[in-house]
Protein backbone atom coordinates (compact mmCIF):
# COMPACT_ATOMS: atom_id res chain seq x y z
CA UNK A 1 0.00 0.00 0.00
CA UNK A 2 1.74 3.10 -1.02
CA UNK A 3 1.63 6.54 0.56
CA UNK A 4 2.77 10.11 0.44
CA UNK A 5 1.19 13.26 -0.58
CA UNK A 6 -1.55 13.65 -2.90
CA UNK A 7 0.26 14.37 -6.37
CA UNK A 8 -2.81 16.79 -7.35
CA UNK A 9 -0.83 17.50 -10.38
CA UNK A 10 -0.55 14.02 -11.72
CA UNK A 11 -4.49 13.14 -11.01
CA UNK A 12 -5.60 16.04 -12.76
CA UNK A 13 -3.10 15.49 -15.54
CA UNK A 14 -4.71 11.46 -15.53
CA UNK A 15 -8.27 13.31 -15.55
CA UNK A 16 -7.62 15.25 -18.24
CA UNK A 17 -6.35 12.37 -20.38
CA UNK A 18 -9.14 10.26 -19.45
CA UNK A 19 -13.04 10.61 -21.39
CA UNK A 20 -14.92 13.27 -19.64
CA UNK A 21 -17.51 10.46 -17.98
CA UNK A 22 -14.08 8.23 -16.54
CA UNK A 23 -12.95 10.73 -13.97
CA UNK A 24 -14.36 8.93 -11.01
CA UNK A 25 -12.41 5.72 -12.54
CA UNK A 26 -9.13 7.90 -12.51
CA UNK A 27 -9.46 8.64 -8.67
CA UNK A 28 -10.50 5.03 -7.96
CA UNK A 29 -7.37 3.64 -9.61
CA UNK A 30 -5.42 6.27 -7.68
CA UNK A 31 -6.94 5.11 -3.90
CA UNK A 32 -6.80 1.53 -4.77
CA UNK A 33 -2.88 2.27 -6.10
CA UNK A 34 -2.06 3.79 -3.04
CA UNK A 35 -3.91 2.64 -0.23
CA UNK A 36 -5.88 -0.30 -1.40
CA UNK A 37 -9.16 1.27 -1.20
CA UNK A 38 -12.06 -0.78 -2.06
CA UNK A 39 -15.53 -0.35 -3.47
CA UNK A 40 -14.67 3.37 -4.15
CA UNK A 41 -18.34 5.10 -5.95
CA UNK A 42 -19.49 8.49 -6.31
CA UNK A 43 -22.78 9.14 -5.11
CA UNK A 44 -24.88 12.74 -6.20
CA UNK A 45 -27.97 14.08 -5.07
CA UNK A 46 -30.72 13.67 -8.10
CA UNK A 47 -33.14 16.99 -9.28
CA UNK A 48 -35.54 16.53 -6.38
CA UNK A 49 -33.09 16.26 -3.72
CA UNK A 50 -34.96 13.41 -2.26
CA UNK A 51 -31.99 10.68 -3.15
CA UNK A 52 -28.91 9.96 -4.41
CA UNK A 53 -27.53 8.30 -6.93
CA UNK A 54 -24.39 5.88 -6.96
CA UNK A 55 -21.88 6.15 -9.51
CA UNK A 56 -19.64 2.89 -9.24
CA UNK A 57 -16.66 2.48 -11.10
CA UNK A 58 -16.96 -0.11 -14.15
CA UNK A 59 -13.77 -2.41 -11.95
CA UNK A 60 -16.35 -2.46 -9.13
CA UNK A 61 -19.75 -2.35 -11.04
CA UNK A 62 -21.14 -5.35 -10.41
CA UNK A 63 -24.57 -4.30 -11.39
CA UNK A 64 -26.67 -4.11 -14.50
CA UNK A 65 -28.99 -1.67 -15.43
CA UNK A 66 -30.10 1.94 -13.31
CA UNK A 67 -27.54 3.14 -10.78
CA UNK A 68 -28.37 2.16 -7.24
CA UNK A 69 -30.82 4.67 -5.86
CA UNK A 70 -30.55 5.22 -2.16
CA UNK A 71 -33.36 7.55 -0.37
CA UNK A 72 -31.07 10.45 1.51
CA UNK A 73 -33.31 11.66 4.70
CA UNK A 74 -32.08 9.99 7.79
CA UNK A 75 -29.41 8.55 5.81
CA UNK A 76 -25.31 8.46 6.74
CA UNK A 77 -24.81 10.31 3.68
CA UNK A 78 -27.35 13.04 4.75
CA UNK A 79 -25.13 13.57 8.10
CA UNK A 80 -22.01 14.07 5.56
CA UNK A 81 -23.64 16.23 3.32
CA UNK A 82 -25.65 18.45 6.16
CA UNK A 83 -22.07 18.52 8.26
CA UNK A 84 -20.21 18.69 5.47
CA UNK A 85 -17.32 16.49 7.64
CA UNK A 86 -15.82 13.09 6.47
CA UNK A 87 -17.48 10.02 8.21
CA UNK A 88 -15.54 6.98 8.61
CA UNK A 89 -17.49 3.95 10.07
CA UNK A 90 -16.91 -0.20 10.30
CA UNK A 91 -18.13 -1.88 7.09
CA UNK A 92 -19.14 -4.99 8.87
CA UNK A 93 -16.72 -6.89 7.09
CA UNK A 94 -13.45 -5.94 8.96
CA UNK A 95 -12.83 -2.98 7.17
CA UNK A 96 -14.10 0.58 7.15
CA UNK A 97 -15.88 2.90 5.12
CA UNK A 98 -15.12 6.18 4.60
CA UNK A 99 -17.55 9.06 2.95
CA UNK A 100 -15.99 12.37 2.42
CA UNK A 101 -17.88 15.21 1.14
CA UNK A 102 -17.15 16.40 -2.60
CA UNK A 103 -17.54 20.45 -2.29
CA UNK A 104 -16.46 23.29 -4.18
CA UNK A 105 -17.46 26.61 -3.05
CA UNK A 106 -19.74 25.65 -1.05
CA UNK A 107 -21.88 23.82 -2.97
CA UNK A 108 -22.24 20.08 -2.72
CA UNK A 109 -21.76 18.19 -5.98
CA UNK A 110 -21.91 15.22 -4.12
CA UNK A 111 -20.02 12.47 -1.58
CA UNK A 112 -17.15 9.98 -2.29
CA UNK A 113 -17.18 6.55 -0.61
CA UNK A 114 -14.65 4.21 -0.18
CA UNK A 115 -13.78 1.05 1.85
CA UNK A 116 -10.14 0.47 3.45
CA UNK A 117 -8.52 -2.14 5.10
CA UNK A 118 -6.54 0.46 7.22
CA UNK A 119 -6.93 3.78 7.43
CA UNK A 120 -4.83 6.52 9.84
CA UNK A 121 -5.13 10.20 10.11
CA UNK A 122 -2.86 10.87 7.16
CA UNK A 123 -4.70 8.50 5.17
CA UNK A 124 -7.85 9.64 5.83
CA UNK A 125 -6.96 13.49 5.37
CA UNK A 126 -5.61 12.12 1.76
CA UNK A 127 -9.03 10.82 1.12
CA UNK A 128 -10.37 14.22 1.99
CA UNK A 129 -7.68 16.31 -0.25
CA UNK A 130 -8.68 13.57 -3.20
CA UNK A 131 -12.74 13.95 -2.40
CA UNK A 132 -11.69 17.86 -3.11
CA UNK A 133 -9.98 17.04 -6.17
CA UNK A 134 -12.64 15.40 -7.27
CA UNK A 135 -14.78 17.88 -6.86
CA UNK A 136 -12.75 20.65 -9.40
CA UNK A 137 -12.59 17.17 -11.72
CA UNK A 138 -16.12 17.34 -11.92
CA UNK A 139 -17.34 20.65 -12.01
CA UNK A 140 -14.46 20.87 -15.64
CA UNK A 141 -15.60 17.72 -16.81
CA UNK A 142 -19.53 18.18 -16.59
CA UNK A 143 -19.17 20.43 -19.30
CA UNK A 144 -18.53 17.80 -21.69
CA UNK A 145 -20.50 14.96 -20.83
CA UNK A 146 -24.74 14.37 -19.83
CA UNK A 147 -23.30 11.70 -17.27
CA UNK A 148 -23.93 13.97 -14.14
CA UNK A 149 -26.97 15.75 -15.36
CA UNK A 150 -28.81 12.22 -16.73
CA UNK A 151 -27.96 10.58 -13.72
CA UNK A 152 -29.56 13.18 -11.60
CA UNK A 153 -32.84 12.62 -13.18
CA UNK A 154 -35.05 9.94 -11.42
CA UNK A 155 -38.08 10.86 -12.55
CA UNK A 156 -39.17 11.67 -15.99
CA UNK A 157 -38.60 15.44 -17.33
CA UNK A 158 -40.71 17.40 -18.94
CA UNK A 159 -40.15 19.53 -22.28
CA UNK A 160 -40.88 23.06 -19.39
CA UNK A 161 -38.62 21.36 -16.85
CA UNK A 162 -35.96 20.79 -18.74
CA UNK A 163 -35.77 24.39 -19.86
CA UNK A 164 -36.40 26.07 -16.56
CA UNK A 165 -33.43 23.62 -15.24
CA UNK A 166 -30.83 24.91 -18.10
CA UNK A 167 -31.76 28.65 -17.09
CA UNK A 168 -30.56 28.04 -13.17
CA UNK A 169 -27.04 28.40 -12.15
CA UNK A 170 -25.07 25.25 -12.56
CA UNK A 171 -24.20 25.70 -8.14
CA UNK A 172 -26.93 26.30 -5.92
CA UNK A 173 -24.82 27.59 -3.07
CA UNK A 174 -22.26 29.47 -3.38
CA UNK A 175 -19.74 30.66 -0.07
CA UNK A 176 -17.44 33.81 -0.22
CA UNK A 177 -15.22 35.71 2.12
CA UNK A 178 -18.17 37.95 2.74
CA UNK A 179 -21.25 36.35 2.06
CA UNK A 180 -22.59 32.65 1.93
CA UNK A 181 -25.85 31.89 -0.04
CA UNK A 182 -28.00 29.25 -1.51
CA UNK A 183 -30.96 27.86 -3.63
CA UNK A 184 -33.67 26.16 -4.12
CA UNK A 185 -36.85 25.43 -5.96
CA UNK A 186 -39.36 23.27 -6.24
CA UNK A 187 -41.32 23.18 -9.45
CA UNK A 188 -45.11 22.68 -10.09
CA UNK A 189 -46.53 19.82 -11.33
CA UNK A 190 -47.21 21.90 -14.11
CA UNK A 191 -44.42 24.10 -14.15
CA UNK A 192 -44.61 27.51 -13.71
CA UNK A 193 -41.90 29.86 -14.57
CA UNK A 194 -39.34 30.41 -11.63
CA UNK A 195 -36.18 31.04 -12.20
CA UNK A 196 -33.49 32.56 -9.64
CA UNK A 197 -29.85 33.77 -10.74
CA UNK A 198 -26.26 34.97 -9.44
CA UNK A 199 -22.82 35.61 -9.94
CA UNK A 200 -19.57 36.96 -8.53
CA UNK A 201 -17.93 40.19 -9.95
CA UNK A 202 -14.58 41.42 -8.34
CA UNK A 203 -16.55 43.42 -6.39
CA UNK A 204 -20.51 43.11 -7.06
CA UNK A 205 -22.55 40.02 -6.18
CA UNK A 206 -25.63 40.10 -8.90
CA UNK A 207 -28.72 38.48 -7.37
CA UNK A 208 -32.76 37.78 -8.83
CA UNK A 209 -35.20 35.85 -8.47
CA UNK A 210 -38.55 35.83 -11.20
CA UNK A 211 -41.34 34.56 -11.18
CA UNK A 212 -42.90 34.17 -15.03
CA UNK A 213 -46.49 33.92 -15.33
CA UNK A 214 -48.52 31.36 -16.64
CA UNK A 215 -47.68 27.09 -16.87
CA UNK A 216 -45.64 24.63 -19.22
CA UNK A 217 -43.63 25.62 -21.60
CA UNK A 218 -45.22 28.87 -22.24
CA UNK A 219 -43.84 30.25 -18.77
CA UNK A 220 -40.17 28.08 -19.10
CA UNK A 221 -40.05 30.20 -22.80
CA UNK A 222 -41.04 33.48 -21.15
CA UNK A 223 -38.71 32.61 -18.24
CA UNK A 224 -36.05 31.87 -21.09
CA UNK A 225 -36.52 35.39 -22.66
CA UNK A 226 -36.24 36.93 -18.88
CA UNK A 227 -33.88 35.05 -17.80
CA UNK A 228 -31.35 36.19 -21.03
CA UNK A 229 -32.30 39.77 -21.34
CA UNK A 230 -30.92 40.23 -17.84
CA UNK A 231 -28.35 38.13 -18.12
CA UNK A 232 -26.87 39.82 -21.49
CA UNK A 233 -27.10 43.29 -19.63
CA UNK A 234 -25.37 42.42 -16.48
CA UNK A 235 -22.63 41.24 -19.11
CA UNK A 236 -22.37 44.23 -20.36
CA UNK A 237 -22.49 46.05 -17.51
CA UNK A 238 -25.74 47.20 -16.32
CA UNK A 239 -26.64 48.04 -12.88
CA UNK A 240 -30.15 46.93 -11.63
CA UNK A 241 -32.01 49.48 -12.44
CA UNK A 242 -30.74 49.24 -16.07
CA UNK A 243 -31.74 45.14 -15.94
CA UNK A 244 -34.63 45.54 -15.11
CA UNK A 245 -35.44 47.82 -17.93
CA UNK A 246 -34.06 45.62 -20.63
CA UNK A 247 -36.16 42.38 -18.93
CA UNK A 248 -39.17 44.55 -19.31
CA UNK A 249 -38.74 45.79 -22.89
CA UNK A 250 -37.59 42.14 -24.19
CA UNK A 251 -40.99 41.37 -22.78
CA UNK A 252 -42.87 44.12 -24.16
CA UNK A 253 -41.36 43.81 -27.57
CA UNK A 254 -41.77 40.30 -28.02
CA UNK A 255 -45.56 39.97 -26.47
CA UNK A 256 -44.91 37.02 -24.26
CA UNK A 257 -46.93 37.89 -21.10
CA UNK A 258 -46.17 39.32 -17.86
CA UNK A 259 -43.18 38.43 -14.67
CA UNK A 260 -42.08 39.48 -12.03
CA UNK A 261 -39.08 39.66 -9.89
CA UNK A 262 -36.82 41.32 -7.81
CA UNK A 263 -32.70 42.24 -8.87
CA UNK A 264 -30.29 42.67 -6.61
CA UNK A 265 -26.33 44.42 -7.18
CA UNK A 266 -24.75 44.43 -3.75
CA UNK A 267 -21.33 45.83 -3.20
CA UNK A 268 -18.97 44.07 -1.59
CA UNK A 269 -17.08 46.40 0.45
CA UNK A 270 -19.89 47.87 1.44
CA UNK A 271 -22.90 45.65 1.92
CA UNK A 272 -24.92 48.74 -0.02
CA UNK A 273 -27.74 46.76 -1.74
CA UNK A 274 -29.03 48.32 -4.81
CA UNK A 275 -32.30 46.63 -5.47
CA UNK A 276 -35.11 46.62 -8.27
CA UNK A 277 -38.41 45.08 -7.30
CA UNK A 278 -40.89 44.28 -9.84
CA UNK A 279 -44.22 43.09 -8.31
CA UNK A 280 -42.72 40.72 -6.34
CA UNK A 281 -43.29 39.38 -2.84
CA UNK A 282 -41.21 41.27 -0.23
CA UNK A 283 -38.12 39.40 1.26
CA UNK A 284 -37.74 38.81 4.63
CA UNK A 285 -35.09 39.41 7.28
CA UNK A 286 -33.27 38.37 10.17
CA UNK A 287 -30.71 40.78 11.84
CA UNK A 288 -28.30 39.54 14.30
CA UNK A 289 -29.70 40.28 17.98
CA UNK A 290 -33.21 40.98 16.65
CA UNK A 291 -35.82 38.52 18.52
CA UNK A 292 -37.99 38.12 14.90
CA UNK A 293 -37.79 37.43 11.57
CA UNK A 294 -39.57 41.19 9.24
CA UNK A 295 -40.40 41.88 6.08
CA UNK A 296 -38.23 43.94 4.23
CA UNK A 297 -40.79 47.14 3.59
CA UNK A 298 -39.46 47.54 -0.09
CA UNK A 299 -41.91 49.93 -2.67
CA UNK A 300 -43.55 47.75 -5.37
CA UNK A 301 -43.48 48.50 -9.13
CA UNK A 302 -45.13 46.88 -11.94
CA UNK A 303 -44.42 43.36 -12.89
CA UNK A 304 -42.16 43.08 -16.05
CA UNK A 305 -43.98 43.55 -19.17
CA UNK A 306 -46.96 45.41 -18.07
CA UNK A 307 -47.70 48.39 -20.70
CA UNK A 308 -48.03 51.23 -18.32
CA UNK A 309 -46.18 54.51 -18.14
CA UNK A 310 -44.00 55.42 -15.44
CA UNK A 311 -39.98 53.79 -14.70
CA UNK A 312 -38.55 50.88 -12.61
CA UNK A 313 -37.10 52.64 -9.08
CA UNK A 314 -33.73 51.93 -7.62
CA UNK A 315 -34.40 51.23 -4.00
CA UNK A 316 -31.34 50.97 -0.95
CA UNK A 317 -30.89 48.07 1.07
CA UNK A 318 -27.66 48.18 3.88
CA UNK A 319 -27.06 45.29 4.40
CA UNK A 320 -24.91 44.56 8.14
CA UNK A 321 -23.09 41.72 9.38
CA UNK A 322 -24.94 38.81 10.28
CA UNK A 323 -28.01 39.77 8.33
CA UNK A 324 -29.68 36.82 6.52
CA UNK A 325 -32.09 37.26 3.47
CA UNK A 326 -34.50 35.49 2.22
CA UNK A 327 -35.89 36.03 -1.43
CA UNK A 328 -39.05 33.84 -2.48
CA UNK A 329 -41.41 33.67 -4.94
CA UNK A 330 -45.34 33.51 -4.39
CA UNK A 331 -45.52 29.80 -4.60
CA UNK A 332 -43.82 29.43 -1.33
CA UNK A 333 -46.67 31.76 0.39
CA UNK A 334 -50.26 30.80 -1.40
CA UNK A 335 -51.84 27.90 -2.05
CA UNK A 336 -51.18 25.10 0.01
CA UNK A 337 -47.91 26.47 0.87
CA UNK A 338 -50.05 29.31 2.83
CA UNK A 339 -49.96 26.44 5.70
CA UNK A 340 -46.65 27.08 6.30
CA UNK A 341 -45.30 29.88 8.99
CA UNK A 342 -42.02 30.63 7.12
CA UNK A 343 -41.27 33.82 9.45
CA UNK A 344 -41.13 30.88 12.45
CA UNK A 345 -39.38 28.38 10.29
CA UNK A 346 -36.55 30.89 8.96
CA UNK A 347 -36.18 31.80 12.74
CA UNK A 348 -35.88 27.36 13.89
CA UNK A 349 -33.20 27.45 11.40
CA UNK A 350 -31.06 30.71 12.15
CA UNK A 351 -28.07 28.56 13.32
CA UNK A 352 -28.37 26.08 9.94
CA UNK A 353 -25.94 26.80 6.86
CA UNK A 354 -28.30 28.35 3.95
CA UNK A 355 -27.75 25.23 2.28
CA UNK A 356 -30.03 23.20 5.01
CA UNK A 357 -32.53 26.11 6.14
CA UNK A 358 -33.23 26.17 2.26
CA UNK A 359 -33.93 23.12 2.14
CA UNK A 360 -36.12 23.13 5.13
CA UNK A 361 -38.37 25.47 3.99
CA UNK A 362 -38.76 23.68 0.99
CA UNK A 363 -39.50 20.73 2.20
CA UNK A 364 -41.90 22.03 4.40
CA UNK A 365 -43.68 23.50 1.60
CA UNK A 366 -43.86 20.43 -0.17
CA UNK A 367 -44.99 18.72 2.52
CA UNK A 368 -47.46 21.00 2.90
CA UNK A 369 -48.64 20.74 -0.79
CA UNK A 370 -48.72 16.87 0.00
CA UNK A 371 -46.05 16.60 -2.81
CA UNK A 372 -47.99 18.20 -5.75
CA UNK A 373 -47.63 22.51 -6.35
CA UNK A 374 -49.79 23.91 -8.24
CA UNK A 375 -47.01 26.58 -8.51
CA UNK A 376 -43.34 26.73 -7.91
CA UNK A 377 -41.88 27.30 -5.61
CA UNK A 378 -38.41 29.05 -4.80
CA UNK A 379 -36.61 30.36 -2.06
CA UNK A 380 -33.16 32.08 -2.42
CA UNK A 381 -31.10 32.71 0.92
CA UNK A 382 -28.37 35.21 1.39
CA UNK A 383 -25.92 35.12 4.73
CA UNK A 384 -24.23 38.78 4.73
CA UNK A 385 -20.57 37.95 7.04
CA UNK A 386 -19.26 41.66 6.27
CA UNK A 387 -16.60 43.15 3.70
CA UNK A 388 -13.51 41.45 3.40
CA UNK A 389 -10.51 42.82 6.00
CA UNK A 390 -7.41 44.38 4.11
CA UNK A 391 -5.26 41.68 4.62
CA UNK A 392 -7.76 39.35 3.01
CA UNK A 393 -8.21 37.01 6.02
CA UNK A 394 -11.84 37.44 6.32
CA UNK A 395 -15.07 39.67 6.40
CA UNK A 396 -14.91 42.47 8.99
CA UNK A 397 -17.50 41.67 12.08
Amino acid sequence: MGGGDLELGQLLAAAEAAPPGESVEVLAHDLRKRFGAERVSFLFVDLVGRRLLRLTTQAEDDVEGAAEQIDLEGSVYDAVLRSQRQRVEPDGQGGRRVISPVTNRGDCIGLLEATLQNADDTVLAQIEDAAHALAYIIVTDRRFTDLYHAGRRTTQTSLAAEIQHQLLPSASCCEAPQFTLAAGLVPADDIGGDTYDYTLDRDTLHLSITDAMGHDTNSALLATLLVGAMRGARRGGCDALQQAQRAHDALSAHSRGLATGQLLCIGLATGTCELVNAGHPRPLRLRRGATEVEEVQLAVDLPFGVAAPGSYRAQELQLRPGDRLILLTDGMQERGAGAVDLASLVWDTRTSHPRQAVRSLTTAVLDACRGHLRDDATVLMLDWHGPRREDGSGPVR
